[in-house]
Formats: C-alpha cells, structure tokens, sequence
C-alpha cells in the first residue's frame, strides 16, 4: 500500500514539475512578445498632432 502511494506521489510531482517548466517558458515567451510590441508601437506609433 505504501509502495503504491509513494509511486502516484512521484508521478504527480514529475506532473507538476514538468507543467511548472512548460508554464514557465511560455511565460517568458510572452513577456518578450509583450516588450516587442511596445517597442514597436514606440516606432510606428501615432505622430503626435502640435
């Protein structure tokens, strides 16, 4: 029984962990696009009416 609990135990933290490294990446992935599109909006944005 134990022998059993331990291993869904570890299947779940290798779940988890995984998923924390996949979310992670994609995280970073779309801070880059977000600092990308500002900076491009900066460039090409709306010139400014005097």
């Amino acid at each position: 029984m134990f022998l059993t609990l331990a291993i869904i135990l570890a299947v779940i933290w290798l779940v988890l962990w995984l998923a924390l490294h996949i979310t992670s990446g994609l995280i970073h992935v779309l801070i880059a696009l977000a600092v990308i599109s500002f900076i491009v909006h900066l460039f090409r944005g709306r010139p400014a009416t005097a």
